[in-house]
């Protein structure tokens, strides 16, 4: 986590350098500007003046490839002396809705929807080899946020949030073992968390001339067990980003991302830990840091006058993962943004 720590300080010293050569009619951070909005991929970075809607669609699209055990590669043989099979590869796309009003200037209120779908490629003690499959609406998020800060284009807000668990934690397949039969799939194969969860934040913002810089510290928090006797493990993140404004329609970005999760407590009684590493309740949670670049186009005037394109490529820089897990890849956002 040092390396992390020390491009966090770089990408701060630099942005809130630029404060050395502000622009005297600058006095409030403002999102009409390219970079007035974090990376297409953060949630809930900016607020809205009174009576502002704002409307979003983003997609995301996630792989995870190969195996690490800790914070070292590991191969699909080790996994399968102790698991009659392991995943190999499993890729996720993610469609996002989502909408923003605020009823004041000091508070948005903020909802948002997903649809997901996955699959999970395996391969046997025998060299076999299957893929299992899941879709569908996700859990449903709602929050509001409040303003605490602004002045001096800074700009420091709180959000507190419900995620509702409209999700389906019982997706079934079949499987080599359970032919012609569907049986459970393991946690990450499943939709939702199954658990009404808290999701709190805190946001600081600023803004130069030329240079943004913006942090967010994030934590997901399950609220008891599931249907299925267990609850997804609790997640923290720290979000730091920069932004470079090159015109009044464009900026560059950069993103560090620090994710903090915990191992999934408790145990579905309908998964066979022996089956396969995504059963075992030992082989979930871990570390991760993550870098992301990108771009923000805003349109300024004109009839399409609020209209935002984001588009962000993220990779892992870093991964410790507990017990052996599939190997975090990139992960790819674009997204549309309309504010009226």
């Amino acid at each position: 986590m040092k390396k992390y720590i020390a491009a966090v300080l770089i990408m701060a010293i630099t942005a809130l350098g630029a404060q050395e050569t502000t622009d005297k009619n600058i006095e409030k951070w403002s999102a009409g500007r390219p970079d007035g909005h974090a990376p297409i991929s953060v949630m809930g970075d900016h607020m809205h003046g009174k009576g502002e809607w704002m409307f979003s669609y983003r997609y995301m699209y996630m792989n995870m490839e190969e195996l690490k055990r800790g914070s070292d590669d590991t191969s699909f043989n080790d996994a399968l002396e102790a698991y009659m099979a392991t995943p190999t590869q499993m890729p996720m796309n993610m469609h996002m809705l989502g909408t923003m009003y605020a009823p004041s200037n000091r508070i948005t209120l903020m909802a948002m929807f997903n649809y997901l779908s996955m699959s999970m490629d395996h391969i046997t003690r025998m060299g076999g080899t299957f893929t299992t499959e899941a879709s569908g609406f996700g859990d449903v998020s709602l929050s509001g946020m409040y303003k605490l800060l602004d002045k001096k284009r800074q700009v420091v807000h709180a959000r507190l949030g419900l995620s509702i668990p409209t999700g389906s934690i019982t997706e079934a397949d079949i499987t080599p073992a359970s032919a012609p039969n569907e049986v459970e799939l393991p946690y990450p194969m499943q939709i939702g968390s199954g658990t009404f969860d808290a999701q709190v934040a805190a946001t600081y913002l600023f803004q130069g001339p030329m240079l943004s810089y913006g942090a967010q510290l994030s934590g997901t928090f399950r609220l008891g067990e599931n249907d299925r006797n267990y609850r997804l493990g609790n997640r923290y993140a720290l979000n730091q980003w920069v932004g470079l404004k090159l015109s009044s329609r464009l900026s560059l970005g950069a993103k560090l991302e620090g994710v903090w999760t915990d191992e999934i407590s408790g145990a579905d009684p309908n998964l066979n830990t022996m089956m396969v590493i995504t059963a075992d309740t030992n082989n979930s949670g871990g570390q991760l840091l993550n870098g992301g670049i990108g771009c923000n186009y805003y349109i300024p005037t004109g009839t399409l006058k609020n209209l935002r394109f984001g588009f962000e490529f993220c990779h892992p820089l870093y991964q410790d993962l507990n017990g052996i897990q599939l190997k975090n890849r990139e992960t790819v956002t674009l997204g549309l943004q309309y504010a009226l």
